[in-house]
C-alpha cells in the first residue's frame, strides 16, 4: 500500500491510496474517487464549469461521480442498463435507460456523462446520436474510455441477430452493479473516437487528458 499527497477536483488537497498498480486501485481517502474519475470532474469544471441548477444526466446511479453532482446541486437524472427491463422502466428505484434508444425527449439535458461505458455499448454510433439528440443547443458530453494510444479504435465484438460474434479474445471490464470480469467491451477505443462523436452531429469534439502522473501516477 502507498500513500500520497494530491490535489483532488472533488475534494481539494488529500490523501490518495494506492493497493496495486492499477488506475481503479488508487482512491481518495475522502470522496472514495479513482483517477478515471478525477480526471473527469476536472474536465467538467474546466469545459462545463458550475453544475448548480443544470440539467445534468449521467449514465450511472452510484459511485464518486453521482455524489458530487448531487452535492454540487446539479438537476441530476441517473440511469444503469439492464437488459431485461425497458427503457424509461424502473428497477429497485433505478430508472433503466438503453443509451442506443434513449427514452427521453430532444433536448432534455444541458450535460451528459458516463464514466467507461461506451466501450461496452455495441452500437455507439447510435448511442452517440441519442446523446447528441437530448443534449439542448449549447449542450456539453464529458466521458471518459479507455484509450489504447493507436491511431484506429479496435473493434473486438459485434452484436447480431444470431447472437455476439466475438472478433477477437473477449474482454471483460468490471461494473459497480455487475462485479469484476461482467461486461463485454465491444472496442479499444483510439483517437479516432473524436471522428466518431464528430460524425454524430456534435459542433467540435477533442481530447482531454490530465497529467499521467497526476495521482500517485496515474491520469486519464
Amino acid at each position: 500500500m502507498r500513500l500520497g499527497l494530491a490535489d483532488c477536483p472533488i475534494c481539494g488537497r488529500g490523501l490518495l491510496v494506492q493497493l496495486g498498480d492499477d488506475e481503479m486501485l488508487v482512491r481518495c481517502l475522502r470522496c472514495r474517487a479513482t483517477p478515471v474519475t478525477l480526471a473527469l470532474v476536472a474536465a467538467i469544471g474546466r469545459h462545463f464549469g458550475p453544475v448548480r441548477g443544470r440539467a445534468v444526466y449521467e449514465l450511472g446511479s452510484r459511485g464518486a461521480l453521482v455524489r458530487h453532482l448531487r452535492r454540487s446541486g446539479a438537476k441530476l437524472t441517473l440511469s444503469e442498463y439492464f437488459d431485461d427491463v425497458a427503457p424509461g422502466q424502473w428497477r429497485n428505484g433505478v430508472r433503466c435507460e438503453d443509451v442506443q434508444s434513449l427514452s427521453f425527449v430532444d433536448s432534455a439535458f444541458d450535460l451528459v456523462t458516463s464514466t467507461e461505458v461506451l466501450e461496452h455499448v455495441p452500437d455507439d454510433a447510435r448511442a452517440f446520436a441519442e446523446i447528441r439528440r437530448v443534449l439542448a443547443p449549447g449542450g456539453m458530453t464529458i466521458f471518459s474510455v479507455p484509450l489504447s494510444g493507436r491511431d484506429e479504435t479496435i473493434e473486438r465484438a459485434r452484436a447480431t441477430p444470431e447472437g455476439i460474434v466475438h472478433l477477437l479474445p473477449p474482454e471483460y471490464h468490471g461494473d459497480r452493479l455487475r462485479g469484476r470480469r461482467a461486461v463485454l467491451a465491444y472496442r479499444t477505443y483510439g483517437r479516432d473516437i473524436v471522428a466518431r462523436v464528430l460524425a454524430a452531429g456534435f459542433r467540435r469534439a477533442f481530447l482531454d487528458t490530465v497529467d499521467e502522473h497526476a495521482w500517485l501516477g496515474h491520469g486519464r
